[in-house]
């Protein structure tokens, strides 16, 4: 069973290396009504594990803090991960743990132009990653060059979206706002902290925040990606760039740090869905024959099936969490999940948002609901691609009522499940002689075949076809 005390499914984690090789995930509980969702074919939601998949997989061999002393063990039962903690004693906890020490909270995400001159170097640092396109590694030396390229090309197009939505993506001022937020909760529940954004590929980057917390003289550090599931091209790509800043830099190595590597089980991060889901029905006509549909984004389906990274795993059990939450409140109405912001020659998650809103249309659904489930914060996918594009494919598809679900931001509830993740694992905070975060999820030979571009294909697509220059990008323009 899951508990607002769980901080992560693969729990509450110091820094440590990530590496390919066998799956050791923890295999996820199949869903607790698979029948649930209900859409033919493809569109069911089947169980999965991340760790029943063969070939590569993104291992989590981690640093673990000390076992407790035998003063703390009387505050919290031990669990296999550190989640799974059970604090006895909150207000003694807080006084353990926070005593006079200089915590700090560090929230990452992808960022985004704020205006639209922005936009082209942004889109090179996104492009620039090898998160986002993988080059065989013969032409990785390519990669900055083929980035400038790309982002010069693609800006034009790119500025359209940001012009349709204001001028610019308001995520930084949206993460800002949650960073205090939480700030806020965590001074209430007797617990003060200084909390920091971090962002990928746009101010304030991640350099920025990091170079903040040194000369704030932090002491406890615990880094939080705002992205309720766990995947290798978002979390994983933050943490490893993040990884490499530590290892450089003597302070940080043996600053005191964790990492609360996933949170969509949270009880509060649920509740919190389920609300927001509730509060829209109550917009239709006839809200008990209105389709729930979520919308998550994807990732290349050789990321799920060679990599092993539990991202549609986890994105399976976080729905069907949800619905048994929402049949608690006796909301059963149907619901499917399809994966959005496909690009590039790869096959990704299926099935895609575009075709699941045309075959809904075709099976005679005339209400539909959109629940943009791997976003807490709006940005150009919930306002441009959701809020234009695909509602208005659903329109012209045969749906009659459309609605959607907006991004948490500032929920009450879900910033306070967020201060309670943040607290509970503070237990787990340890100083490591090394810190050696690696994401070496492109070790072994299937991933050229799988997933990095052909050299030769990629020249084509420049000099022929310049408006599919996705290529192999993993995360959109947010």
């Amino acid at each position: 069973m899951w508990s607002s005390s769980q901080a992560s499914t693969r729990g509450v984690v110091e820094m440590g290396r990530v590496e390919a090789g066998p799956s050791h995930f923890p295999k996820r509980p199949a869903p607790r009504n698979p029948a649930r969702i209900n859409l033919s074919r493809t569109h069911a939601v089947k169980p999965c594990a991340a760790g029943e998949h063969s070939g590569i997989s993104v291992k989590c061999n981690l640093g673990w803090s000390p076992q407790p002393s035998p003063d703390l063990r009387q505050h919290f039962r031990g669990y296999s991960s550190a989640s799974e903690a059970v604090l006895t004693s909150q207000s003694d906890f807080r006084k353990l743990f926070v005593g006079n020490e200089k915590i700090g909270v560090l929230l990452l995400n992808l960022g985004g132009p704020e205006t639209l001159d922005d936009v082209q170097p942004f889109l090179f640092n996104l492009f620039a990653d090898p998160d986002i396109i993988r080059l065989p590694r013969l032409f990785r030396f390519l990669q900055k060059p083929l980035a400038q390229f790309i982002s010069v090309v693609r800006a034009p197009k790119s500025k359209e979206g940001y012009a349709s939505i204001g001028g610019g993506s308001p995520l930084r001022q949206i993460t800002d706002a949650q960073g205090e937020a939480l700030r806020e909760a965590l001074c209430e529940k007797d617990v003060p902290a200084k909390v920091y954004v971090g962002m990928r590929y746009w101010h304030p980057f991640t350099e920025e925040a990091i170079e903040q917390i040194k000369r704030d003289g932090i002491t406890k550090l615990v880094v939080l990606p705002l992205y309720p599931q766990f995947s290798i091209s978002t979390s994983g790509s933050s943490l490893r760039l993040l990884e490499s800043i530590f290892r450089e830099d003597e302070y940080l190595v043996n600053m005191q740090h964790t990492v609360i590597p996933s949170w969509y089980q949270r009880e509060g991060y649920i509740k919190a869905m389920a609300t927001l889901i509730e509060n829209e029905l109550t917009k239709f006509p006839e809200p008990q024959k209105v389709m729930i549909f979520f919308s998550a984004h994807g990732v290349p389906l050789a990321y799920v099936e060679e990599a092993g990274d539990p991202y549609k795993a986890e994105m399976e059990e976080c729905i069907d969490l949800i619905m048994e939450e929402l049949e608690k409140r006796g909301i059963t109405n149907p619901c499917t999940l399809a994966y959005q912001s496909r690009v590039g020659p790869v096959e990704w998650l299926k099935p895609y948002t575009d075709e699941t809103i045309v075959e809904l249309g075709q099976k005679g659904v005339k209400s539909l609901l959109a629940v943009p489930i791997s976003f807490v914060s709006e940005h150009i996918e919930t306002l441009e691609e959701i809020d234009v594009e695909y509602k208005e494919l659903a329109l012209e598809s045969g749906i009659k009522n459309w609605g959607r679900v907006p991004a948490l931001g500032c929920e009450p509830t879900f910033i306070s499940d967020l201060a309670d993740a943040v607290i509970e694992s503070l237990p787990y905070v340890g100083a490591m002689a090394v810190s050696n975060l690696e994401a070496r999820q492109v070790t072994t030979s299937t991933w050229p075949a799988k997933l990095c571009i052909s050299f030769a294909w990629l020249v084509k697509r420049i000099l022929l076809l310049p408006d599919a220059l996705g290529l192999g990008i993993l995360c959109p323009t947010k």
